[in-house]
């Protein structure tokens, strides 16, 4: 179940990285895969603090802090990817 959980975590918060960074068109399965690594960096960052510090329930945190996570993936490709093309 908790590879499931995972999966949908990293998803949903690929998904909505991917809306935000709008200059990139991933496939549903990049966008897992971004979520996923994104919940290890929000993790990294974050580590449990969105739900200690909002009272957020579990899933909802968990989504946050992927999603926080994979904005700051994606903003660093974005960075590489600018300085490569100029």
């Amino acid at each position: 179940m908790g590879i499931l959980v995972t999966i949908l975590v990293g998803a949903v918060a690929g998904w909505l990285a991917d809306l935000v960074f709008k200059r990139f068109s991933f496939s549903i399965w990049l966008q897992i895969v971004i979520g996923i690594a994104g919940s290890f960096v929000g993790s990294w960052v974050l580590g449990n603090d969105l739900q200690v510090m909002f009272g957020l329930p579990d899933l909802l945190a968990r989504i946050l802090t992927a999603f926080l996570g994979a904005l700051v993936i994606l903003g660093i490709v974005a960075f590489f990817k600018s300085r490569q093309n100029s």
